[in-house]
């Protein structure tokens, strides 16, 4: 009976023990099994470990990729315009003995802390050696790629491998922001200024053309009209040339009838003349009295000396009865 109670005691210290020397490795995670702070065992792949209780431990390393976000950072390029970029980094730990031989018991924290080191003085190198243009332009992938390069080199020491870098933002110092704005805006003006002195000067240039044209076309048109108009009046007299060496008293009996057209158009025309005028030599006839022609006479000339004066009497006739001029010029016209 003694011998069982003693026994169950030294069951349960090897239960006990057993299971403390055992573990298990999950494969996103690699394990390095400790004894007095040396590396005596690397695990890397999944399964289960065995340590010695009590005198060995197990240390776990995550073997997934990481992230490490780092804090704003001023750097200055080339053209001496300060920047400030923020970065991010993913990394995985690829060598868990030199990684614990470099950062020691601290693990990630302590290699996050060296890490950002590592990439900030990678990206002042890399961005100081263009001008600050390139950073915005299509360049910006090489750029990061090169300070992935750089930062995996450094990062190598470390048993750790740094897997891609992105500049996630790129902005100036709020103190240079008004400054900057301001260039950029004087500098778009005097763009904008160029361009509208520019467009003024093409407009000009056009206008004085258009002008030019239309000046030519008017004087080119008006040199046309006037030969036109010369030749038709060339061929007008020559018509009424000939017209008047084929029959002379045709030809100004058909001038005068134009004349007198011209002369008593209109409701009210009015006309002052001497009986014996050329311009009515057509309207005459030998019929007409010597009475008549003696009273048209001299009522022209008084008119002439003094038209506000009464025109003399005239023969006196029965009430309804027609002047004899009157009645001379019906019958002229009726014959």
């Amino acid at each position: 009976m003694k011998r069982f109670g003693l026994a169950i005691p030294i069951v349960v210290i090897l239960v006990v023990g057993l299971l403390s020397s055992l573990f298990v490795v999950d494969e996103r995670e690699n394990v390095l099994v400790l004894q007095f702070g040396q590396v005596k065992q690397e695990i890397n792949e999944p399964g289960l470990g065995f340590k010695i209780p009590l005198v060995q431990e197990v240390v776990r390393y995550d073997a997934r990729i990481l992230g490490l976000q780092t804090a704003p950072l001023e750097v200055t390029p080339l053209d001496d315009r300060r920047l400030v970029v923020d970065a991010f980094m993913r990394w995985r730990i690829t060598d868990v003995r030199e990684f614990r031989e470099a950062v020691g018991s601290e693990g990630v924290l302590a290699a996050q802390g060296r890490m950002e080191r590592i990439m900030n003085a990678a990206i002042r190198e890399v961005l100081g050696s263009v001008p600050s243009g390139a950073v915005l332009s299509e360049d910006r992938t090489s750029l990061m790629n090169l300070i992935r390069d750089q930062a995996r080199d450094e990062a190598e020491a470390l048993g750790v491998d740094v897997v891609d870098v992105r500049l996630t933002r790129t902005d100036l110092p709020e103190q240079n922001l008004a400054a900057t704005f301001a260039r950029m805006r004087a500098e778009r003006e005097r763009e904008a200024a160029d361009e509208i002195a520019r467009g003024n000067e093409a407009a000009q240039r056009v206008r004085a053309l258009s002008d030019r044209t239309v000046v030519e076309l008017v004087s080119s048109a008006r040199r046309d009209a006037e030969i036109v108009r010369g030749e038709a009046d060339a061929e007008r007299n020559r018509i009424y040339a000939e017209a008047f060496t084929r029959d002379p008293e045709f030809f100004s009996f058909t001038r005068s009838l134009q004349s007198y057209e011209t002369a008593l158009r209109g409701d009210n025309t009015a006309m002052v003349l001497r009986p014996d005028s050329e311009f009515f030599n057509f309207l005459r006839t030998d019929g007409m009295s010597d009475e008549v022609m003696e009273t048209a006479a001299a009522a022209a000339r008084l008119a002439e000396e003094d038209p506000d004066a009464t025109a003399p009497p005239t023969p006196s006739r029965a009430p309804g009865e027609e002047p004899p001029v009157v009645e001379q010029l019906e019958g002229m016209i009726g014959n």
